[in-house]
């Protein structure tokens, strides 16, 4: 009888082979915290269902960009998608999987969960430390009916490179000149205030732990993490409002691969999963409050890409 090995060790591992030769491919994926929540959700499903592994390292957009272009990984993950400058220049491709929303947390004493409304200056003001107390005229003029208490505020930011970061700052720089002028929009920053934390992760544990401190992150974090979240613009942050924009810090998150793969089988059955996420994967998504990208974007990256 024809034995057939399996041997798990990354994240895929395929067996078979008509003639009962095993074959293992290692699948190895690298990058965002952002996405980590419904990655790690689909690669459960998808094991259970055909058995094979995904290993995902949730380390952040910059190193996950880095790896990628090293060739130490399958796949990278980032939520600042590469130029074409780049992309051609490691020859490489990206491809999006996801929306998802960022969302300001903070620990305030008695607040409740969208209670506190702040607006785009204000949470530029505050991260370049022009703002230092919780009841300072600006957030006051928000919040004419929110109790705030004269405490110094913690500024809680990533210290890693983050595509998360990119988002933040991008949307910062929209709505700041100041900010645009002395920070503006990147992966990693020179910092005008905070403290560092490592990973949407680290950020959300350091807010749940540290009163008086707002940091953003994606939502699933804040949401696991039961934090108090804060309004922009008097918009709670919801899969509703960041599927209409009205929640004014939403952005896909990409995958990145190479044009010409080091490793052809790993880069096939890399591909065999997204194309299972994008085809059975949106209940996940949804469930876990990211927008599904349109069906007619599917489509057409499956085409391009997975077949």
């Amino acid at each position: 009888m024809k034995k057939i090995l399996a041997i798990a060790i990354s994240l895929f591992t395929t067996t078979v082979s008509a003639d009962a030769t095993t074959l293992l491919v290692e699948i190895t994926g690298a990058g965002a915290t952002f996405p980590f929540p419904v990655y790690s959700k689909w690669a459960d499903v998808y094991k259970t269902e055909t058995g094979k592994r995904i290993n995902y390292q949730s380390v952040g957009s910059g190193a996950g960009i880095k790896q990628i272009q090293a060739k130490t990984v399958t796949f990278g993950a980032s939520d600042m998608p590469l130029d074409q400058k780049d992309l051609d220049k490691y020859g490489l491709f990206q491809f999006p999987t996801v929306i998802g929303g960022n969302v300001i947390a903070v620990n305030i004493e008695g607040m409740k969960n969208n209670e506190l409304n702040l607006d785009g200056q204000t949470i530029a003001d505050i991260y370049l430390g022009k703002i230092k107390k919780w009841n300072e005229p600006a957030i006051v003029k928000l919040n004419p009916n929110v109790s705030l208490p004269n405490t110094n505020i913690t500024v809680i930011r990533r210290s890693d490179g983050s595509g998360t970061t990119f988002i933040f700052s991008k949307y910062l720089s929209s709505v700041s000149k100041e900010w645009n002028d002395k920070v503006g929009t990147g992966t990693a920053l020179e910092w005008p205030a905070g403290v560092g934390a490592k990973g949407n992760e680290g950020v959300a544990g350091n807010v749940a732990q540290t009163k008086n401190s707002i940091g953003y992150v994606e939502y699933a974090y804040a949401k696991q993490n039961n934090l108090i979240i804060a309004k922009i613009n008097n918009v709670v942050p919801s899969k509703q409002t960041f599927q209409n924009n009205e929640w004014p810090i939403t952005a896909p998150t990409y995958i990145i691969m190479y044009k010409t793969p080091v490793d052809a089988a790993a880069q096939k059955e890399a591909f065999k999963f997204f194309k299972w996420a994008y085809e059975n994967g949106d209940k996940i998504a949804n469930e876990l409050d990211y927008v599904p990208i349109s069906d007619e974007e599917k489509t057409k990256i499956i085409k391009g890409f997975f077949l």
